[in-house]
């Protein structure tokens, strides 16, 4: 069985006092790593500062995305040896937000996960459908096409460290959630992908979470799936009680 890994996702949210805060809440409540793996990807300009805090617990801090060049001008940008200096462990990269939003593309994701990597960073890799690809029955073609690019030039032992993460767009801030069973259907077809790519163990080895309206009430439904290995978490990640139920969720899952 793969470790669970939960991740919650804070997006645009909470001030530094706010944030300050929340890991002074959880961070010493997070059960042992080696039943979960805890993780909060937070704004860039708090990543020292939380990492700092966390450092002597199970807590991992992790941004929400990153340029794919060393340095440059980027104006706003944040780079990848940037991150990995101030001690970030997880980027998120490819969310649905970022490609709407700010046009990233399979080709760009794929070169931010190149990047992290020679960072040693563990690139988050999101993929997932709109409802209106879904509606016409092109879920799979999607997610394919999204993780068949992401991955393409790496090798086997490098996916088997990457986290995937399913994100139905038509799930993500609306209230609505794939059914435990749509979300293993889909992150099996992922690793099926994984396997024609490289191999059994390969894709035996990925973690692949479900994110998209999760939350306490739905996530032991979610991870008792095959496929499911956990979750990225929007807003039931902004409250510390709901965020460590749904970490320790993951790790009674895993104990």
């Amino acid at each position: 069985m793969r470790k669970p890994i939960i991740a919650g996702n804070w997006k645009m949210y909470k001030t530094f006092d706010e944030a300050v805060a929340f890991i002074e809440e959880v961070s010493d409540k997070v059960p042992a790593q080696d039943k979960v793996d805890a993780v909060i990807c937070s704004p860039a300009l708090y990543i020292p500062t939380l990492k700092a805090m966390a450092d002597d617990t199970a807590l991992a801090i992790g941004a929400q995305t990153m340029h794919e060049a060393e340095e440059g001008a980027f104006t706003g940008e944040i780079s990848p040896a940037q991150l990995e200096s101030v001690g970030t462990d997880y980027v998120v990269l490819g969310h649905s937000e970022r490609r709407e939003y700010y046009n990233e593309t399979d080709e760009a994701v794929n070169r931010k996960v190149a990047a992290a990597l020679a960072h040693n960073i563990v690139p988050i890799i999101c993929c997932g459908e709109t409802l209106s690809e879904r509606e016409a029955d092109a879920t799979n073609e999607k997610v394919t096409t999204q993780i068949t690019k992401a991955l393409t030039g790496f090798t086997a032992e490098e996916v088997k460290h990457m986290v995937i993460a399913y994100e139905p767009i038509w799930a993500i801030g609306t209230g609505k959630t794939a059914t435990a069973d749509q979300a293993n259907e889909v992150c099996g077809v992922i690793r099926q992908v994984v396997t024609e790519l490289y191999d059994e163990a390969t894709a035996q080895a990925i973690r692949i979470q479900y994110g998209g309206s999760v939350k306490p009430e739905n996530i032991d439904e979610l991870l008792a799936k095959e496929h499911i290995d956990g979750a990225l978490v929007g807003g039931a990640s902004l409250q510390p009680a709901s965020y460590l139920a749904l970490v320790e969720a993951g790790a009674r899952i895993y104990g």
